[in-house]
């Protein structure tokens, strides 16, 4: 039997490729995709998720629209990172018109149907702000309990951030939902730590480039991301956090222990920082399983294996 599978996403380029792998995966089921502000408004991470289904023929999918502002923070968004509306034009100019609708059913609630449906079978990645995941808890502090797993793209354990010195984007974004889902949830956190190292080198690109469209718009994203302030990091490759936190739910590229983790919500400086207890120092028990370390080459073949299945010949 397959694996439920929900992406709470805000496309975005690299939840683009996260949403892309799982439809190509066999192993999963793909059972919606709620959306919520981030990279760009929720209004755009909508039309970008109805839109990518359409250029892959996946409009049996469906998509639930979310929040579109955090619980306390000023939106802050990443159209810098990832394009204006989220995407790059060229991906923009590829990619259909939406002829679907968004279900008539908020992010939340879709959840907690989904939990309801599904239970332990269902598997939720949050990759984007935490908001829908958040809200969900509290209106259903027994989510956790009934359902597989939740993973979390976020954090910076030991590793420094990506819009802070401290903080990862998606934690930082809604500190307190973020915060909300570590206490509550009992969630798998991959952070920064192994998101980075698994960077796509630029001969990546060429693996699609030229095969149809779809091969295209793949080669593009991997472009843009290296191009970006990410590229400087990557040595001109292409970090795509959201795609590994996938590979580490269809694969075994990475690994876990739990830890007691806190999120730091106090609106300075650190705020969406990781507080990770490495050494006990709290003398508090585990509240969630975070990724430590990441087998680089087998995490990029993952993610690399299963964006090909789409390719022309394979649809």
């Amino acid at each position: 039997m397959s694996e439920k599978l929900l992406l709470d996403v805000d496309p975005g380029i690299d939840d683009a490729l996260a949403i892309l792998m799982a439809l190509g995966n066999d192993d999963v089921d793909v059972v919606g995709l709620t959306t919520v502000m981030g990279n760009t408004t929720v209004e755009n991470t909508t039309r970008n998720a109805l839109a990518l289904l359409e250029f892959v023929d996946r409009t049996d999918v469906p998509v639930a629209r979310g929040a579109g502002r955090p619980f306390a923070d000023e939106l802050v968004m990443a159209e810098y990172v990832h394009g204006p509306g989220g995407v790059p034009e060229t991906v923009r100019e590829a990619l259909p018109e939406p002829s679907t609708d968004p279900v008539d059913r908020h992010a939340v609630d879709f959840i907690l149907d989904q939990a309801d449906e599904h239970g332990d079978e269902l598997t939720i990645a949050a990759v984007g702000p935490q908001t829908n995941l958040a809200l969900a808890l509290a209106k259903d502090p027994s989510l956790p309990d009934r359902i597989g797993g939740i993973y979390q793209m976020g954090g910076a354990l030991k590793t420094t951030g990506n819009v802070t010195p401290q903080a990862s984007f998606n934690f930082y974004v809604d500190a307190a939902a973020a915060a909300r889902v570590v206490q509550d949830g009992w969630p798998t956190v991959v952070g920064l730590d192994v998101t980075e190292p698994a960077y796509l080198p630029p001969a990546a690109q060429e693996r699609f480039r030229g095969h149809g469209a779809y091969g295209d718009v793949v080669a593009d994203i991997l472009e843009y991301k290296a191009q970006g302030p990410d590229g400087t990091v990557a040595e001109g490759g292409s970090i795509t956090s959201d795609a590994v936190v996938l590979a580490g739910i269809l694969g075994d590229p990475i690994t876990y222990e739990e830890a007691y983790v806190e999120i730091d919500t106090t609106g300075g400086p650190s705020n969406g920082a990781t507080v990770y207890d490495e050494h006990g120092v709290y003398e508090k028990p585990p509240n969630c399983t975070v990724a430590l370390d990441v087998d680089v080459e087998r995490c990029r073949e993952l993610i690399l294996s299963n964006l090909e299945t789409l390719l022309p010949g394979e649809l």
